[in-house]
């Protein structure tokens, strides 16, 4: 599905390998904007609304592994506009894909190979479907294409906040709800949830949502508001983008004052270690805070591990933080790491991942002491926002495995030997897959109780979608680098070890998964049978059908989701 031999070529003449990845990481991150010629727009897009400039712009995803050049989008200047444009695509034979931040690496947006000669039109939603407003002390209205970092500036300054977020800050919020974006917190050992929080994903924070959908009355489509408590409301809080949302109205709660400590001198083996165990284990860190993140770089013994804590006060060995991305040698590539990675991606040179991996060690071991960043305090956007899209682009793949709180330590153990064995076999062999880490977070479910509404629906395609007999998720992701020799058919083991051990496994929607031995999102029995099943075919069905009946004409939607989003 994607040609992966782009990406193996050389800096171009008079460019250091730093400033080519600086310069890449850049254009992936803005969209390429060209006013378009009204003349060639009305023959392209005839009758298309006349107060919605269009124009052309390339689409990238997050690695830029996913491009389409030449696409004709645009930025309605509200949500009615959305409508307006969203019928007109209707009724043109065209497909709409809103577009945020494009942070993200599956094709739910744009499918690879999508051409300017294709009748799809990007609706962004950046510009100006980004209103803040609170409706009440503890529900905040937002536009869906304010970004995350917006999103929780307004609610600090109102002296609300959110339990945990993803690490970056430019997400938008439209995109996080579509696919079920999730920090990393559980209840620490006595903690009770505060009102307006939650453990689970942020779509379990919704009370309504507007949509465009389909009116058969009308015949035409419309704006309509779904309160929570509808059935068809469960489809719309976690969509995969077979829908569009243009705000919502999210239970929040008050703020709280956050205390992270990075530590790197607690060996895997001990960290990772059999569930019963002594020691500084994950699970131990899980007790006492709730929050934690490690992070493994390839062939090292000590990963990066971040532990968050509730502290009203500043304790005093912490900095005080007052904004976020307190972590400058991860948000700019440096010149050690850069280097590393120009070699192996210009000349091949893989089998310096472990050299790699351990420059990554090395960098923010030091960095943590250079910054004083080891330690830090603040309101809680400071410590839980944390990554810039200067940072190095990096594949990654992702999976849910629900199971109960008391067996985290098992399954952690179990997957990092796992990987460890693996990563040594293929070492033996003269491969290195893994050129990046393993990602490590932990959180609740999707508890509809925590919304404080009664009747409120469960997310039907979250994966945190409560299960019988788990109350838990750990999340794994394991990056490596665009293009690198083998790694799919490693990723591949690693899947297919989460889904025959662990019957609660389910898919990170936004990033890599149903690997066949040489390229993603492409193996038929995991796409078209164990992803399913991993919701149920009960539930599946119902979110099909829903999104299917809000959207009959598949406007909604694109190559990669009409295969994977059919009823079984």
């Amino acid at each position: 599905m994607t040609d992966r031999s782009a990406n193996n070529f050389p800096a171009p003449d008079g460019w250091s390998r730093r400033g080519f990845l600086r310069s890449a990481a850049a254009l992936a991150a803005v969209p390429v904007l060209l006013a378009a010629d009204p003349a060639v727009a009305a023959a392209e897009l005839p009758g298309f609304p006349a107060d919605v400039a269009l124009y052309r712009s390339a689409y990238r995803n997050w690695v830029g592994e996913i491009t389409a050049d030449g696409l004709w989008a645009c930025a309605p200047a509200d949500a009615d506009q959305v409508r307006t444009v969203v019928d007109w695509a209707w009724r043109s034979g065209w497909r709409v894909r809103a577009r945020g931040s494009s942070h993200g690496w599956s094709p739910l947006t744009v499918t690879e190979g999508t051409g300017a000669d294709d009748k799809v039109l990007l609706v962004d939603t950046r510009t100006h479907l980004t209103g803040l407003s609170l409706d009440s002390g503890s529900q905040v209205r937002a536009g869906t294409g304010v970004t995350m970092e917006a999103l929780l500036t307004f609610l600090e300054g109102h002296g609300l906040g959110l339990t945990a977020t993803p690490a970056p800050g430019d997400l938008t919020l439209g995109g996080a709800l579509a696919i079920d974006a999730h920090g990393t917190a559980v209840p620490a050992d006595g903690e009770q949830p505060l009102p307006g929080h939650t453990y689970g994903s942020l779509s379990n924070l919704v009370l309504s949502l507007t949509a465009v959908v389909w009116d058969g009355d009308a015949g035409a489509y419309v704006l309509r508001t779904f309160r929570r408590t509808e059935a068809d409301c469960a489809a719309l809080l976690t969509h995969l983008g077979r829908a569009f949302v243009t705000e919502v109205v999210l239970r929040v709660g008050t703020n709280s004052n956050l205390r992270c400590v990075s530590r790197t001198d607690i060996p895997a083996g001990e960290l990772f270690a059999a569930a019963g165990s002594g020691g500084r284990t994950l699970d131990r860190f899980l007790t006492r805070s709730g929050r934690v993140e490690a992070i493994w770089f390839a062939f090292t013994e000590y990963p990066w591990l971040k532990e968050w804590s509730v502290a009203p006060a500043r304790p005093l060995a912490s900095r005080h933080v007052t904004s976020p991305y307190n972590y400058p040698f991860s948000d700019v590539v440096p010149t050690v790491v850069a280097d590393l990675v120009g070699r192996m991606v210009s000349d091949a040179a893989w089998y310096l991942a472990p050299v790699l991996g351990n420059a990554q060690l090395g960098v923010a071991a030091l960095g943590l002491v250079a910054t004083l960043s080891s330690d830090i305090w603040g309101a809680s956007k400071n410590t839980l926002l944390y990554l810039r899209p200067t940072t190095l682009r990096i594949n990654a793949n992702g999976y849910a495995v629900l199971t109960r709180r008391a067996e985290v330590q098992r399954v952690v153990h179990e997957f990092t030997s796992f990987y460890r064995e693996r990563l040594a076999a293929y070492a033996a062999l003269g491969r290195f897959p893994v050129n990046g880490s393993v990602e490590i977070r932990v959180t609740g479910l999707d508890e509809p109780a925590d919304a404080e509404l009664a009747g409120a629906q469960v997310p039907l395609l979250s994966a945190l979608r409560p299960r019988d007999g788990a109350d838990t998720a750990v999340w794994l992701d394991v990056l490596t680098l665009p293009g690198t020799p083998h790694a799919e058919a490693f990723l591949r083991e690693l899947e297919g070890f989460l889904f025959e051990r662990y019957e609660g496994t389910r898919v990170e929607w936004s990033k890599g998964w149903a690997y066949t031995e040489s390229d993603v999102w492409s193996d038929e029995e995991v796409l078209g049978t164990t992803v399913p099943a991993s919701f149920g075919s009960a539930v599946w069905d119902t979110a099909v059908e829903t999104l299917d009946r809000l959207d009959p004409h598949r406007v909604f939607s694109n190559g990669f989701l009409d295969g994977v989003l059919v009823r079984h």
